[in-house]
């Protein structure tokens, strides 16, 4: 697998991960004590996902701005 399989790989299973944690938050909170610091444990897969989205986001344009041909396609 290419470098931009890797990437978009890692963003598809980045992103399960963060639903996953967001459900957790939402059932943590909902408990009669609820536990504050829970709500931050989204935000690392969050900036994870920031930071691969927007590589995957301006691939298409870095790959026409360096002349390659069908470089956001992976083949």
């Amino acid at each position: 697998m290419n470098w931009n399989k890797w990437i978009r790989q890692i963003h598809r299973w980045l992103s399960m991960i963060f639903t996953v944690t967001v459900i957790a938050t939402f059932i943590a909170l909902a408990q009669e004590k609820p536990i504050v610091w829970v709500s931050y444990v989204p935000l690392a897969p969050l900036a994870l996902l920031l930071l691969s989205g927007l590589y995957l986001f301006a691939l298409p344009y870095a790959s026409k701005w360096f002349g390659k041909r069908g470089g956001a396609s992976g083949s």
